[in-house]
């Protein structure tokens, strides 16, 4: 797939043109309060299988966004002495937590994770085990999501997934052997927008790592990216052709590009410039706005798989290196 979008030094400097809604940090703050307001103490249950000789796992459930349940997967090496640096992991679009043991490799690096549902997510590519009560759903489905409740900011999807996203962070840090000063949040494509907005919902996580993070510069994503998710937006605005403007300011409270700035925490942020399922200037709009200190990981000849299994290791080494200051 050859380059479509704008030449690298461009794409570098680019800046969205998206306006924060007046009242954005008061949205998120009530938002983030009735979270946590409604919130239970996290359970985990051990999860015995022979499968796992080296490593602890536990079924986890938390509540979320209106005190809905939320399941994750919770990792960490056997015989744990001491308090863990932490990863929480979010999932891309239409998967689920899947199984355990698609999650072992940061527990094998000695890191404790927690792997998080996306609620009412897990019907298209790896498996769910949490509806959207908040929609009334009592299980996972196949998506798309991207316009349930998109006329109302308060009722929008992502509301929801991004409050179950700041829970994840509080829920964690109840564990005895998770370090709550060293949580770091990390996830691809939908994942990395949950990543950032959990870095800006929850200031003090300790790093964060988006990788070809979706839900950013909204306005331009869902008019130059032709596949979904996005095209499920312009799908439904090609037919409901008088919801534009109120579908556009919704989206407004959710773009990641915008949120980001409120983030303070170190970032390593990755970037397939062949990406068609989100465009190159759409991360780097990500990007170039995130408020903390930030590095990105270019990778010129892929898709929207990025760097897969090479970035892995890039991020080990870059956590490491921040653990070690």
């Amino acid at each position: 797939m050859p380059y479509f979008d704008a030449p690298l030094e461009e794409l570098r400097a680019y800046r969205s043109a998206v306006v924060a809604p007046d009242d954005l940090d008061e949205y998120w703050q009530e938002a983030i309060a009735d979270g946590r307001a409604r919130s239970q103490p996290a359970v985990f249950v051990p999860y015995r299988t022979a499968v796992y000789r080296r490593l602890e796992v536990f079924d986890v459930t938390f509540t979320g966004a209106g005190g809905d349940p939320v399941r994750a997967w919770f990792l960490c090496p056997q015989g744990t002495q001491g308090r863990l640096p932490c990863r929480v992991t979010f999932i891309g679009y239409g998967g689920g937590r899947g199984e355990a043991a698609e999650h072992t490799l940061y527990a094998a690096a000695g890191y404790a994770e927690l792997v998080v549902d996306s609620r009412g997510q897990g019907g298209s590519w790896t498996s769910g085990a949490t509806g959207d009560p908040g929609a009334g759903a009592s299980g996972p489905e196949a998506p798309g999501v991207m316009t349930r409740g998109i006329l109302d900011r308060r009722s929008y999807y992502y509301r929801r997934l991004y409050v179950d996203a700041a829970r994840a962070v509080d829920a964690v840090r109840s564990h005895p052997a998770v370090d709550p000063a060293r949580v770091a949040v990390t996830g691809g494509s939908q994942g990395g927008a949950l990543a950032i907005a959990a870095a800006s919902l929850v200031p003090d996580v300790f790093a964060a790592l988006p990788d070809v993070p979706f839900m950013s510069d909204l306005p331009r994503s869902i008019t130059i990216a032709d596949t979904d998710p996005y095209a499920e937006i312009g799908r439904y605005l090609k037919v409901h052709r008088d919801h534009v403007e109120q579908a556009t300011r919704t989206l407004a409270y959710f773009d990641v590009a915008i949120l980001g700035r409120w983030a303070t925490a170190p970032a390593l942020f990755s970037v397939g410039l062949m990406d068609l399922i989100c465009p190159p200037s759409t991360i780097f709009a990500a990007y170039n706005w995130y408020g903390g200190p930030r590095e990105i990981r270019e990778y010129p000849f892929n898709d929207h798989e990025g760097g897969e299994g090479f970035h892995d290791v890039a991020k080990l080494r870059w956590l490491e290196r921040r653990l070690s200051v």
